[in-house]
C-alpha cells in the first residue's frame, strides 16, 4: 500500500466576481476511488489548511456522492493539514486537484512548490488534472530544471475557458503559462478526456481526464510496489543463501 496526497486549493471565489468556487469534486472523487480501490491510503492538503471549499457536487454521480458521504474521507477533509507543514517523506505520491480556484492560490504557494519538488526527487509519482497543474508552475528540481520544462503536459486549454465563461476572469491561461515555463502542452478537442506520462509526471486536460491520470498514477505505483517485492525476495534470497553457507561451513569443521 503506497500513501496519496491529494492538494486541494483553498480559494473559495472566482476573482471578485462574487461566484463560488474551491476544489472540483469530481476531479477529487474519481481519482480518490481509484487510489481507494487500489488498496492505497489517501490524505488531504491544502493550501491555508483547514476544510477547503468545494465546488457543487452533482448527486447523479454515484462516486462524488460516496466521496462526500465517507466517514474517514469528510474527517480528512473537515480539518485539512496546511502544505507548508506536510512532512513530504510520508508520501508515495501527490495529486493536485483542480478547481478555478487553484489558479490564484497554486502557483505562488513555496509550501506547494516544495512540497511537488520533494515527492518528485524522492522518486515518487506527481499528478495534476485540469487546472491543478498550476501547481506545477515554479516547481523547481534538484538539477536547478523546472519540473515542467522539456516535458508534455495537459491542463485545461484557452478554448475550455472561453467555452467555460472565465476566460475574461482568470488572472492566466494556464496552457500559455506552463510552455512559457518550458512545457509542451498537448490537448484533446474541447472538454475531451486527455492525459500524458511524461516520467513520472501525470497529467489530465479536464474533469473528463481525472479517473485517467490516477490510473496512470496507479501503475506508477504498482511498478514501484513490483520493484520493491522484487528487492525483497532478491535480500532473503541472499539472506537464506548466506544462512546455508554458514551450515555447510560448520558441518565441515566438525569433520
Amino acid at each position: 500500500m503506497k500513501k496519496i496526497l491529494m492538494v486541494l486549493t483553498s480559494v473559495s471565489e472566482i476573482s471578485d466576481t462574487g461566484e463560488e468556487t474551491g476544489y472540483n469534486v469530481a476531479e477529487a472523487a474519481h481519482p480518490w476511488k481509484v487510489f481507494k480501490d487500489s488498496g492505497h491510503f489517501v490524505d488531504f492538503a491544502s493550501i491555508k489548511g483547514g476544510q477547503p471549499p468545494r465546488d457543487e457536487v452533482d448527486t447523479d454521480d454515484p462516486i462524488q456522492v460516496a466521496f462526500t458521504e465517507d466517514e474517514v474521507t469528510r474527517a480528512g477533509l473537515y480539518n485539512t493539514a496546511r502544505v507548508d507543514v506536510v512532512d513530504p517523506d510520508q508520501y508515495d505520491a501527490v495529486y493536485l486537484v483542480g478547481g478555478h480556484g487553484t489558479m490564484w492560490d497554486f502557483p505562488d504557494s513555496e509550501g506547494l512548490q516544495n512540497l511537488v519538488a520533494s515527492i518528485y526527487n524522492s522518486g515518487g509519482v506527481v499528478g495534476a488534472v485540469c487546472h491543478g497543474p498550476a501547481g506545477l508552475l515554479n516547481v523547481e528540481l534538484e538539477n536547478g530544471f523546472r519540473l515542467v520544462e522539456g516535458r508534455e503536459v495537459a491542463a485545461f486549454t484557452n478554448d475550455e475557458e472561453v467555452a467555460a465563461g472565465k476566460d475574461k476572469v482568470i488572472p492566466f491561461f494556464l496552457a500559455d503559462r506552463l510552455e512559457e515555463q518550458g512545457a509542451t502542452h498537448v490537448s484533446a478537442e474541447v472538454f475531451a478526456e486527455k492525459v500524458i506520462v511524461d516520467d513520472r509526471l501525470v497529467t489530465g486536460q479536464n474533469p473528463a481526464s481525472a479517473a485517467g491520470v490516477a490510473k496512470e498514477m496507479e501503475k506508477l505505483l504498482a511498478e514501484v510496489i513490483h520493484q520493491e517485492k522484487a528487492e525483497e525476495q532478491h535480500d532473503a534470497e541472499a539472506l537464506r543463501a548466506e544462512k546455508d553457507a554458514r551450515k555447510t561451513a560448520a558441518a565441515d569443521t566438525e569433520h
